[in-house]
């Protein structure tokens, strides 16, 4: 089976693609335009806690640190 990715430009084609899948000759998946959401949204119940701005931001400056004192030597 081979997937495939369209874009439907025009309204009409979206029809002739729910004819054929009536007709069982192709499967159609509604995919959401949301996906990175729905991924975040994933990802953040998973966690126990969420970091705060300050965390997001120490986290940052100590990597950055590192990063400008490996460029230093």
């Amino acid at each position: 089976m081979d997937t495939m990715r369209i874009d439907i430009l025009n309204p009409k084609a979206a029809k002739l693609l729910k004819d054929l899948a009536d007709l069982n000759l192709i499967a159609i998946q509604d995919t959401s335009k949301n996906g990175f959401a729905d991924i975040l949204k994933k990802l953040r119940s998973k966690s126990n806690s969420i970091p705060t701005m300050e965390e997001i931001t120490k986290e940052v400056e100590l990597v950055r640190s590192k990063r400008y004192a490996k460029s230093e030597k």
